[in-house]
């Protein structure tokens, strides 16, 4: 089979991308998708993403995500807004999308490059001296230090990713320096993908709502700096914790290609 398939990254964090409306691909290949995202033998990517026809007459369509590991997993900020621009690259939309993921439904907004995405509400956070855990749509560990360009990502990340506390299923690591009194840096360490990424938008959410809940910041406006570049966060603080959270930033084509499978 020779598979079409289109290549986007939004600040680093790299996806294969393919239209899967006439269900091409199996989401039980875990082999070949593990294939595909592999930077050896395959494209290479942090992940591949199908974008489906939804069961919702009211969808544009269906995100369908699946770690670079090969395994279907949680929501992912960036691979949802570098599909949203595929979508419009596809015809499919114009400025306004609305589909449905993992976590429930996104809206989302697309203009000259630029995509906001709507997140889904954040209602607990746990917090104590020494980091806090919250879910964006994926599990989030955060983890405030200096010297943050020193980190051994993957080696502290992978640990805590691992460690008892979070059971089998695991958690996403983040670390994070406050740079001024509304902008944060950012690494990650994802699970899936088990190293570092440039970028992570579920992270950059979580740190963005825990950098407000711990009082490093008052704004409800963030700035994020990742290595791969900034994205913005906004959100509300409500009585029940966080709504109307936006993750915004570049998403970008970067080719498009043919691949025998």
């Amino acid at each position: 089979m020779k598979l079409t398939f289109y290549k986007y990254q939004g600040t680093g964090n790299d996806f294969v991308m393919v239209d899967n409306r006439d269900l091409e691909i199996s989401k039980n290949d875990t082999k070949l998708i593990n294939r595909l995202c592999d930077r050896k033998f395959g494209i290479g990517a942090d992940g591949l993403i199908l974008l489906e026809n939804s069961e919702d007459p009211e969808d544009d369509f269906k995100m369908v995500y699946f770690n670079a590991d090969g395994k279907e997993s949680s929501m992912c900020g960036n691979g949802g807004r570098c599909l949203v621009a595929f979508a419009k690259f596809l015809g499919i939309i114009k400025s306004t999308a609305r589909f449905t993921a993992v976590d429930g439904v996104h809206d989302a907004t697309i203009q000259e490059g630029l995509v906001s995405l709507k997140m889904q509400d954040v209602k607990n956070v746990f917090q104590n001296e020494e980091f806090l855990f919250l879910d964006t749509g994926s599990p989030h560990h955060v983890i405030f230090s200096e010297g943050l360009g020193n980190k051994n990502v993957k080696k502290e990340g992978s640990e805590i990713r691992y460690s008892s506390r979070y059971g089998k299923a695991g958690t996403n690591v983040n670390f994070v320096e406050k740079t001024s009194s509304g902008s944060f840096s950012v690494r990650t360490y994802e699970r899936g993908v088990e190293d570092e990424t440039l970028s992570c938008g579920t992270g950059v959410t979580a740190v963005a709502i825990a950098s407000y809940e711990s009082g490093k910041t008052t704004s409800e406006n963030v700035k994020l700096l990742t290595p791969g570049g900034e994205l913005s966060v906004t959100f509300k603080k409500t009585a029940d914790g966080y709504s109307d959270i936006w993750l915004s930033g570049p998403a970008m084509l970067v080719f498009k290609g043919e691949i025998q499978c």
